[in-house]
């Protein structure tokens, strides 16, 4: 087994034995690790491999081609003939396709075929899966069969992701690495995930059975890794290392545990159960902070039951609204009832409310829910700010009238009023990327429409966001401006009512800077980026400073979608992050 001091070594002084010891880890590539031992010393496996994919990166098209190229297709004519890698046979049989019935092999077969016909390349699939423990025959045909689906430049980029993630598992094989807190957590998700409200799905709403169940486990846990833990009248559950200063003041971490329907197993969940993980090595080897270190898993974020976001968090802060407690659910379940059901007392909840004086700081690990560090190819970014959010509900109003008889100049079309408006959404919020502006409209209607009937009614939905307000209220102005002139050009009557405005919360630059220390240490290059979406720590930013950690999203960033994913590596380069912020962490 080779070592990486071994590998710094022959990269100074023997470039060719260096280049031999890594023969196997791109397929017949050698020019990758050639090209990467310029970079040497590496300070950690992490950095040795974050270079090698730098070079892939920085390749030429035609070099990078070469290198999909160069891979054998999955259970194809290599397999067959048994001239495949040693590491690819190893690979391949761990996810039993050396296994396969006539009738997957056809199918296979046939896959293979279509994908090389579409996109001139082999299929590329890191079959080990996300934790290394390999995804089974049906998980890799459906794999394959939805990405046959890409466009060709997209699938070019997730073919050398996946390079690199088979790339990253055998450099941890030759090196004898185990991403073990990485993996904690993916099993532990795993295990909160089979807890829900609808079979075949995950969803955990607020107060739930699975809600509940999952919020006890959570508690059992944090007891395990060594942390007081109990479940507040809100519903969060807390755990606390204490430090041996019992004058200490309180570092706060944590995220929500809830779901929306159907949802990811990492939203949220990766962040509570990263620093319960990071705890729990803490505690396994006797070692205590200077300060309190309390998780904090937020019982509701959300807003799918009972259509109110933050709960957890607002409470925390001592912002919960008392109100709430009377709204229902879909089956007529007022708040109140479900939290007392649960066993907790409504009338405890605004002592669960924090001290900001007693308060460090607060920081937040998070999936990133998007592709900017898929595409950046780094496992973690450092966010800068929280995307503040003004959202509206737009309704046009023409004339409905036959599609037949109507002159095209005669019309009062709100659903082409609709349309142009739209289209200009788009337009004007590719204007500023810089500041992450995006906008959306993610409902629209034509309501008792008909198809030989012009729109006289459209309904649309409208949301803006920004890492700056004054750039979000900038484009909202825009946006409304040209609604006012599109309705007015087309004598259409419209109302847009504003349903909400959410500031951005920016991120604390002294917790950023350290964060961004410990990210470099721990052999990445820190990167920033913004959040587009909302999260406790936004909620949690109106008490003390705070900052995030974005650990990269697989699928192409697709999160809220059970194809949400991240890979054991990714998330242990965040937890040794997260423990070298808490081992250095320096007060404001």
């Amino acid at each position: 087994m080779s070592t990486l001091e071994q590998l710094n070594r022959l990269a100074a002084s023997d470039v060719p034995a260096f280049v031999d010891v890594l023969h196997g880890i791109y397929e017949h590539s050698p020019w990758i690790p050639e090209r990467a031992a310029k970079l040497a010393p590496f300070g950690n496996i992490t950095a040795l491999k974050q270079a090698m994919q730098g070079v892939v990166s920085s390749a030429t098209r035609a070099e990078q081609l070469q290198l999909i190229r160069a891979h054998p297709e999955l259970a194809g004519k290599a397999a067959i003939a048994g001239t495949l890698t040693a590491e690819s046979t190893g690979e391949q049989a761990k996810a039993g396709l050396n296994l396969c019935s006539p009738e997957e092999f056809a199918t296979l077969q046939q896959l293979n075929s279509d994908y090389n016909s579409k996109f001139g390349f082999p299929f590329i699939l890191a079959v080990k899966g996300a934790t290394g423990k390999g995804l089974t025959r049906q998980q890799i045909i459906a794999t394959f069969t939805r990405r046959l689906r890409n466009q060709p430049e997209d699938e070019l980029r997730e073919a050398l992701r996946q390079i690199g993630r088979i790339a990253e598992m055998r450099i941890n094989d030759l090196l004898g690495y185990a991403p073990a807190i990485g993996a904690t957590v993916m099993d532990w998700a795993e295990d909160i995930a089979a807890w829900t409200e609808d079979e075949g799905a995950l969803t955990c709403t607020y107060m739930s059975d699975a809600h509940r169940r999952t919020a006890n486990q959570i508690a059992d846990w944090m007891r395990a890794a060594g942390m007081h833990a109990h479940i507040d009248p809100v519903g969060n559950v807390v755990g606390r290392y204490l430090s041996t200063d019992p004058r200490a003041k309180t570092l706060i971490t944590g995220s929500h545990y809830d779901t929306v329907r159907n949802g990811g197993k990492y939203d949220g969940r990766e962040g509570i159960l990263l620093a319960i993980a990071v705890v729990k090595h803490l505690h396994e080897r006797g070692e205590t902070l200077p300060f309190h270190f309390e998780v904090i898993a937020f019982a509701e974020e959300e807003g799918v039951r009972f259509k109110s976001t933050f709960l957890g968090s607002n409470a925390v802060i001592g912002q919960f609204n008392m109100e709430l407690l009377d709204i229902t659910d879909k089956d007529g379940i007022t708040m109140r009832e479900a939290i007392t059901q649960a066993g907790h007392d409504v009338n405890a909840i605004p002592q669960i409310a924090r001290n900001p004086a007693d308060v460090l700081g607060y920081v937040e690990v998070h999936i990133e829910q998007g592709p900017v560090l898929l595409q950046h190819d780094l496992p973690v970014g450092i966010v800068t700010s929280i995307a503040g959010s003004s959202r509206y509900q737009v309704e046009l109003r023409g004339v409905a009238s036959h599609s037949g008889t109507t002159p095209m100049s005669m019309r009062k079309d709100a659903a082409a009023a609709a349309a142009e408006i739209i289209l200009y959404v788009e337009q004007r919020c590719a204007l500023d990327q810089q500041a992450s502006l995006v906008g959306t409209v993610g409902q629209l209607q034509v309501p008792n429409g008909s198809t030989n009937v012009i729109p006289g009614r459209c309904v649309f939905s409208l949301d803006i966001r920004a890492a700056v307000d004054s750039v979000r209220d900038a484009a909202a102005a825009d946006i409304l401006q040209h609604i006012d002139s599109v309705c007015a050009r087309r004598n259409i009557e419209y109302k847009a009512e504003q349903t909400v405005a959410a500031p951005a919360a920016p991120c604390a630059p002294w917790l950023m800077k350290q964060l961004s220390a410990a990210t470099e240490r721990a052999g990445v290059r820190p990167f920033e980026l913004a959040s587009g979406a909302g999260h406790d720590a936004m909620t949690i930013a109106k008490m003390t400073d705070v900052a995030m950690l974005f650990t990269r999203c697989g699928n192409g960033g697709i999160s809220h979608n059970p194809l949400e994913t991240m890979t054991a590596d990714d998330t242990e380069v965040s937890a040794q992050i997260l423990l070298d912020f808490l081992r250095n962490f320096k007060e404001k």
